[in-house]
């Protein structure tokens, strides 16, 4: 199980945005936004959590749930120390077309 809290925070330890996020975990940025909105556990569909769940781990995210020995007790997140950057899809630029023949220097 995984909080909109805990996800914000795995964001911010990732520095990315929404839309990398969802990228990252193959769904779409408003299915994000309704995570994120959340009040508490995240209710999605469980493809989408474990979508989710998957990306962030991949990407070097701990989830922290209750129980877990920690510290001070409760959710968290935690960054794995030596994780390379998340792997972000590549948006391709779409062609510049010119209606004319570029100029030539005089």
């Amino acid at each position: 199980m995984i909080t909109a809290n805990q996800l914000r925070a795995a964001r911010a330890l990732l520095n990315i945005d929404q839309r990398q996020t969802a990228d990252l975990a193959d769904l779409s940025v408003p299915t994000i936004q309704r995570m994120e909105a959340s009040d508490g556990v995240i209710r999605a569909n469980v493809d989408s959590l474990m979508k989710l769940v998957s990306a962030l781990e991949n990407a070097g995210i701990e989830l922290i749930n209750p129980g877990v020995p920690s510290p001070s007790g409760g959710r968290g997140v935690r960054l794995r120390e030596h994780v390379a950057k998340p792997k972000m899809k590549t948006i391709r630029q779409p062609k510049l077309s010119s209606s004319r023949a570029p100029e030539r220097p005089r």
